[in-house]
């Protein structure tokens, strides 16, 4: 390895490091490594914009505004309680049908924007209900990245893998969504496992869950008229304008700051409010952790990984277990869109040798499901952490690690093995 390399491995591991054992708060750890990457001039400054991923950062930051201004009308309070109604206040069905909603409602729109508006909700009714909200966040995460994994728009790294294969919507709902459907009920029951004590209660404590939820009144919620119909315009508003960016040629970060901009003028809230409760020690973790993933592909680490991964495969059914599998634990550490862009050539490539269609959903199934392995992996579970710090919810590196990993194992161990059955041995 020449020095660049070595500089840019030993930056991105001992940042990894800080963040695991939380010796340092996670955006001063990528802060400091990305200062140190741009010091050494690893990522040359004119390159910056190329890995600093500001679709996601101003999305981000737009949707941020969105909910907070949202947040003061009681419109999050209002669907909570409409859906904990509907629960009739059990804890594990709330969980359950969060968990469903959130996959869902991720097959079709980013990630981040449907962690975004549901944790808020997620978390008022689990305060409501005095139960430990740690289960209810993990399985949001968990769900919003199984979701995505189901649909060609589900998840970035399907939209890439698509636009290179030439794969369709449809083909993704068949090939992925039975997949993501099994690997979600399956989550469900690990945190179940996991999380039982928490989730479970005796008949009594149920009974006196459901009188509580069942005399909440969801209207009482409501603190602003006329700001609830405004921001639920504005969010209906932005929703329709994800769906049909395509069509409109334009991103969803420019919808989200549009929408964003359209509710502080309708609404005639205070900017200096709605921009101080943006997370921006989130945003400034993500720069920092796309700066420091830059370094790795400048240099061409992860290429060669990938390559050497590459020269071991003699058959499909090697190339989809290795590729699903690899795939997945990068992506638990490093961000799974430079990963994907790195291994579309790689796999093009074995083309000349291997039937490549069932590699695709290799990829798709592993960068998208890796993302549950660590507190890092997705975009997702950093946002989620960040709103639930906020409230003073603490899920630390290792709580979420643990289940993780075991909820990344065992959604990537099925999907491999069905793609496998489906594509080599039926």
């Amino acid at each position: 390895m020449n020095t660049p390399e070595i500089i840019a491995l030993s930056v991105f591991l001992g940042t990894y490091a800080f963040i695991i054992t939380e010796k340092i708060h996670r955006t001063v750890a990528a802060m400091v490594g990305a200062s140190v990457i741009l010091l050494t001039n690893i990522v040359p400054w004119e390159k910056v914009p190329e890995y600093l991923d500001l679709d996601t950062i101003l999305l981000l930051a737009g949707m941020m505004v969105v909910v907070n201004i949202a947040r003061e009308s009681g419109l999050f309070e209002y669907i909570a309680i409409k859906t904990a109604k509907f629960s009739k206040g059990k804890p594990m069905r709330v969980l359950l049908l969060f968990s469903v909603v959130t996959a869902v409602v991720s097959a079709f729109l980013d990630n981040v924007t449907t962690v975004l508006l549901l944790t808020p909700m997620l978390i008022y009714i689990t305060k409501k209900m005095n139960v430990n909200p740690v289960p209810f966040l993990l399985s949001e995460v968990f769900a919003s990245n199984i979701g995505g994994t189901a649909t060609l728009i589900g998840d970035p790294p399907n939209i890439m893998i698509g636009s290179a294969a030439g794969l369709s919507f449809n083909e993704f709902i068949l090939n992925m969504g039975p997949i993501a459907l099994i690997d979600l009920f399956v989550t469900i029951g690990i945190i179940y496992l996991a999380y039982r004590g928490a989730i479970k209660v005796s008949s009594a404590r149920e009974r006196e869950l459901s009188r509580l939820i069942m005399n909440m009144r969801e209207k009482e919620a409501i603190k602003d008229r006329k700001l609830f119909r405004k921001s639920l315009t504005v969010i209906g508003l932005v929703v329709v304008g994800f769906f049909l960016h395509d069509r409109l040629g334009v991103e969803p970060a420019v919808i989200a700051l549009t929408g964003a901009s359209l509710l502080l003028l309708w609404s005639g809230a205070s900017p200096e409010y709605a921009l101080e409760k943006v997370e921006w020690a989130t945003l400034f973790f993500f720069g920092g952790l796309f700066i420091l993933v830059g370094a790795l592909v400048e240099t061409g680490v992860i290429a060669q990984i990938a390559n050497w991964m590459m020269n071991h495969i003699h058959s499909e059914s090697e190339a989809i277990f290795l590729i699903s599998w690899f795939s997945a634990f990068a992506s638990a550490v490093v961000d799974n869109i430079p990963f994907t862009a790195t291994m579309i050539p790689l796999i093009k490539a074995m083309g000349t040798t291997l039937n490549t269609y069932p590699l695709w959903w290799a990829l798709s199934l592993g960068a998208c499901l890796g993302g549950n392995g660590t507190a890092i992996g997705a975009s997702a579970n950093v946002v989620v952490i960040g709103i639930a710090h906020r409230e003073g919810i603490e899920i630390t590196f290792g709580d979420f690690l643990k289940v993780g990993m075991v909820v990344m194992i065992s959604t990537v161990a099925l999907g491999s093995v069905i793609v496998w059955l489906r594509y080599v041995v039926l």
